[in-house]
C-alpha cells in the first residue's frame, strides 16, 4: 500500500519538476529480494497515476530499477577501496561488542590499518575523516551540520560484496543526474554519510530538502500500525484523489492569501521548496474530509452520479442489483450531491430507497420514539393515509404542511415533529430532506414503512405477561 508520507512526498517531487522544468525521476529500489514483488511496482504506478502523476507525462522518466545497475554499484565500491576511501573489515558484531564492552558503541575503527583485502565475509567500511565537519545545503532546514568524528566507519558493502543501500543511492543519484534528493526527515542522518560518497567519487552532492514529518491527532507520528495511512484505503472510503492531492500539497506548505481549495496547476506555479516548514505537519482526517466535501459538491450531478458507482453496485451495495432503481436514484442524486462528505456515504443516505425495510439505528429509534411521538406517528399516518376530501397531494410541499400541521396540534414544533417520521422511514435520525425523500419513496411503501413502525411501537408497549395471568398454573411435573 502506498502510504500517505510517500505520497505527499512524491507530490512534492513533482511540483518542483513541473514548476522548475525539470524531471522527476522514478527509481525503484529492488535489491533486496524479499521486499521485491512485481504487483507492488504495479501498486506504486498505479498510486502515481491516482494522484495525476503520469507515466507518459514529458517529466516522468523511469521507472529505473536499482537492480539493473549492480555492476554500476559494484564498479564504485572497487574504486572507493582502490583509492583508499574504504577499507576492508572481518569484525562481527560479537568481536566488536567484546573489544568495546557495549553493545550500544559505534565501529571503533579496528581493521582501518589492518591492508585487509577482499574475502568472502569480508565488509567494506567508509573511511570517515576523523576532523572537520560535513556540511549539508537543505532548502527546508537550513545548512545543518555534522561532525565528522561523530560519523563512524560506515559499511557500503556487505560481505558477500553486495553494495548497501547509501552507496547504491549515491551511485544511482549521479547516474541519473539528480539534481534535488527530496524525502522524509528521517532520511536526514544519512545525509551527511551520503554526501561523504559524493565527494569520494569526485562529484558535488545535490540539492537536499527533508520533508516535515505527519504527525496524527496526539502529534505522534503517523504509524501504519496504528493510524489510517494507505492511500488506497482512503479512496475506497470514498475520498476523490483531487482533494486527497490539494490536502497533502498543504501539509507543511501554504500557497498564500489564505487560501486552500486550488486546483493542482496553480498549486504548482506558486509552489517553492524552501516555503516548506520544517515543523511537523499535522495528518488531520476531519479536515481532508471536509476538503472532500468541497470537490464532491464541486462535482456536476452527473458526474457525483458516475463517482458513486462502486457504492451503488456490486460488494458496496447493501442491496441487490434487481432492487436498485436507477430512476429512483436519479431523483435523488441532486439533494445527496449537496450532503455527502464521502462517496461512501451516499448507500446510508439512499439505502431506505431501495431496501425492503429500512435499516433501523437503535439510537436513532430511541431517541425519536419519546414522550408523545408514538402518537404523533399515528396522527401523521392517518393524515397521509385520508383518501378523502381532504387527501395530501404526494408532493414535498404538501407532505411538509401536514407534519407540520399535526405536530403543532402536539404541541411540537416541525424539527421535532419530523424526528419519529424520518426514522420509522428511514431508520436514521439523519439523511437527505425528509419531504422530498416521502415523496420519491411513494405513498405506499411511506404508509407501510410508518404501520411497521407503529407495529413495532405497540410490541414494545405491551406489558409482559406471566404464566399465572395467562391461566397457567407454575409446577413441576
Amino acid at each position: 500500500m502506498f502510504h500517505v508520507g510517500s505520497a505527499r512526498s512524491t507530490l512534492f517531487n513533482w511540483a518542483v519538476a513541473k514548476h522548475e522544468g525539470g524531471t522527476f525521476v522514478l527509481r525503484i529500489e529492488d535489491t533486496d529480494v524479499s521486499r521485491n514483488q512485481p504487483e507492488w511496482v504495479e501498486g506504486i504506478l498505479a498510486a502515481m497515476e491516482s494522484l495525476g502523476i503520469s507515466t507518459q507525462d514529458p517529466a516522468f522518466e523511469g521507472p529505473y530499477f536499482q537492480s539493473q545497475n549492480v555492476e554500476l554499484h559494484q564498479q564504485s565500491a572497487l574504486r572507493l577501496f582502490e583509492t583508499g576511501a574504504a577499507y576492508y573489515c572481518d569484525c562481527t558484531r560479537d568481536v566488536l561488542v567484546a573489544r568495546t564492552g557495549s553493545q550500544h558503541a559505534g565501529y571503533d575503527g579496528f581493521c582501518r590499518d589492518r591492508g585487509l583485502e577482499y574475502a568472502e565475509g569480508r565488509a567494506l567500511r567508509f573511511r570517515t575523516p576523523d576532523e572537520g565537519e560535513t556540511h549539508v545545503v537543505d532548502l527546508i532546514r537550513g545548512n545543518p551540520t555534522f561532525p565528522n568524528e561523530a560519523i563512524e566507519d560506515f559499511v557500503i558493502a556487505r560481505g558477500n560484496g553486495t553494495p548497501v543501500f547509501l552507496l547504491a543511492n549515491v551511485v544511482d543519484d549521479m547516474d541519473e543526474r539528480i539534481t534535488h534528493v527530496i524525502r522524509g526527515e528521517e532520511h536526514l542522518p544519512n545525509t551527511p554519510k551520503q554526501q561523504l560518497l559524493w565527494a569520494a567519487l569526485g562529484a558535488a552532492p545535490p540539492v537536499w530538502a527533508h520533508l516535515p514529518v505527519l504527525v496524527n491527532e496526539k502529534r505522534q507520528k503517523l504509524s501504519k500500525r496504528r493510524d489510517k495511512v494507505s492511500l488506497e484505503s482512503f479512496f475506497a472510503e470514498g475520498y476523490l484523489p483531487a482533494a486527497m492531492v490539494n490536502y497533502l500539497m498543504l501539509l507543511g506548505w501554504s500557497p498564500g492569501n489564505d487560501e486552500e481549495i486550488l486546483p493542482f496547476d496553480e498549486m504548482v506555479s506558486r509552489f517553492k521548496i524552501e516555503d516548506v516548514n520544517s515543523s511537523p505537519a499535522f495528518f488531520d482526517v476531519k479536515k481532508l474530509t471536509a476538503f472532500n466535501g468541497e470537490y464532491i459538491r464541486a462535482l456536476s450531478v452527473a458526474e457525483f452520479t458516475a463517482a458513486c458507482g462502486p457504492w451503488l453496485h456490486g460488494p458496496n451495495a447493501p442491496w441487490s442489483e434487481e432492487q436498485f432503481d436507477r430512476s429512483v436514484f436519479d431523483a435523488v442524486a441532486p439533494l445527496a450531491h449537496s450532503r455527502v462528505a464521502l462517496l461512501s456515504e451516499i448507500t446510508d443516505n439512499v439505502d431506505f430507497l431501495f431496501l425492503d425495510a429500512p435499516i433501523i439505528d437503535e439510537d436513532s429509534w430511541n431517541k425519536a420514539f419519546k414522550g408523545a411521538a408514538g402518537e404523533l406517528l399515528a396522527d401523521v399516518r392517518a393524515a397521509l393515509a385520508d383518501t378523502g376530501p381532504a387527501e395530501v397531494a404526494w408532493e414535498a410541499e404538501a407532505l411538509k404542511d401536514t407534519v407540520t400541521t399535526v405536530g403543532e396540534a402536539h404541541g411540537m414544533k416541525l424539527g421535532k415533529a419530523q424526528a419519529p417520521v424520518r426514522v420509522a422511514v428511514t431508520g436514521r435520525r439523519i439523511g437527505l430532506p425528509l419531504f422530498e425523500s416521502l415523496e420519491v419513496l411513494g405513498r405506499e411503501r411511506t404508509l407501510a414503512r410508518l404501520d411497521a413502525a407503529l407495529a413495532r411501537l405497540a410490541e414494545t408497549a405491551a406489558p409482559a405477561v406471566t404464566p399465572s395471568e395467562a391461566g397457567v398454573s407454575a409446577g413441576v411435573e
